[in-house]
């Protein structure tokens, strides 16, 4: 999977969730899960995307570390929506499989960066100088 096609993949994966949230009940635990998980889901291509801008190999893995963590919490935050009967297990299902996925691409793409040390010349963009693998 390239670049362009992960930012896409990410994006969908947000708007995905932000529709999942608004049928969420308009209770205290309702906003905050909700609030919590739309957080976590947007911020997980925004922060790839600037992971893709970074200035040096160091930037650039230490950006995805943040994507990894962030696509990790958007799986807390869905579980905990499912467990709280904010959503059900049937609505969730997919949102928390690409989580797990997303979450599995970063963590495997930050591994090769720092085994590999991205040795490359005239690193400017991850837009067409990184690839990641799916899993």
């Amino acid at each position: 999977m390239n670049s362009e096609e992960l930012k896409k993949r990410t994006k969908t994966f947000a708007l995905h969730v932000i529709e999942a949230v608004k049928k969420f009940p308009r209770t205290m635990p309702g906003e905050i899960v909700g609030r919590q998980v739309v957080r976590s889901a947007t911020s997980i291509g925004a922060n790839y995307r600037s992971a893709c801008r970074g200035r040096s190999p160091a930037d650039f893995i230490a950006k995805l570390g943040i994507v990894e963590e962030e696509a990790d919490e958007s799986l807390y935050w869905l579980e905990l929506a499912v467990d709280s009967q904010l959503i059900t297990a049937l609505e969730a299902a997919p949102l928390l499989k690409e989580a797990d996925e997303l979450t599995a691409i970063f963590a495997a793409s930050r591994k090769t960066a720092r085994k590999n040390k991205i040795q490359m010349n005239g690193f400017a963009s991850c837009d067409c100088r990184f690839e990641i693998l799916s899993l």
